[in-house]
């Protein structure tokens, strides 16, 4: 029974992160989509940790901590900073609407569940439906990335989209410590160097709406 009930629990918080990948999708406004992000992360570090528990692995206690500490305050709460310098509370601009949006997602989420759970086959069961969950995470962050506009938007789409990875890396058994606190580091300092980019974009074009590089290129109409 107890092992029935881990493998449930698991499978809820890896679902809940789908979820919160579509509520990202949904949002218009980057206040919104900031605090949903930090919800995103939130589910994440509690799922690494049930899986350290389930898993009887202490080392994933801390890439769970690393999420909560790093993912799901520092990085919402600096990116919340850097909307209100650069002057951006207004709506996300989108390539498509949301509904098309919302739609696609589906269809990808149905793809990597028949993709994912043909080729793990012969898996763990635990782990096999976990990698299922982080493939639509990942390819639900690469959707977020292609259908927005808006500079920052796309910095949370990257993020999102590395929770996913996160995600597959703590349902394979084995993975070591050093790995996730490489993966941990690297993120940190993308996010420096996106965050330095951000202001350059808005100094030199006075918007982070990467369309702007597209006139400046001449490339738009």
């Amino acid at each position: 029974m107890r092992g029935h009930l881990a493998f449930d629990i698991a499978h809820l918080l890896a679902g809940s992160l789908v979820l919160v990948s579509f509520m990202q999708i949904y949002q218009d406004r980057l206040y919104a989509l900031l605090n949903t992000y930090a919800l995103h992360a939130l589910v994440l570090s509690a799922s690494v940790a049930w899986q350290a528990f389930v898993q009887d692995a202490p080392h994933l206690y801390l890439t769970a901590a690393i999420a909560l500490i790093f993912k799901a305050i520092i990085i919402p709460t600096a990116l919340h900073r850097i909307i209100v310098r650069l002057g951006i509370h207004r709506e996300i601009e989108t390539v498509v609407g949301v509904g098309p949006a919302m739609l696609l997602g589906m269809g990808l989420v149905a793809l990597s569940m028949v993709v994912m759970l043909r080729v793990t086959a012969e898996a763990d069961p635990l782990a096999r439906e976990d990698l299922a969950f982080a493939l639509s995470v990942v390819l639900l962050g690469l959707l977020m990335m292609v259908t927005r506009r808006n500079a920052v938007s796309q910095v949370v789409g990257f993020m999102s989209l590395e929770n996913g990875l996160i995600l597959a890396a703590s349902g394979a058994r084995g993975m070591p410590l050093v790995v996730e606190i490489s993966i941990a580091f690297s993120v940190l300092i993308a996010f420096i160097v996106i965050g330095l980019f951000l202001f350059r974009i808005r100094e030199r074009f006075d918007s982070v709406d990467l369309s702007a590089l597209n006139v400046s290129r001449g490339d738009a109409p």
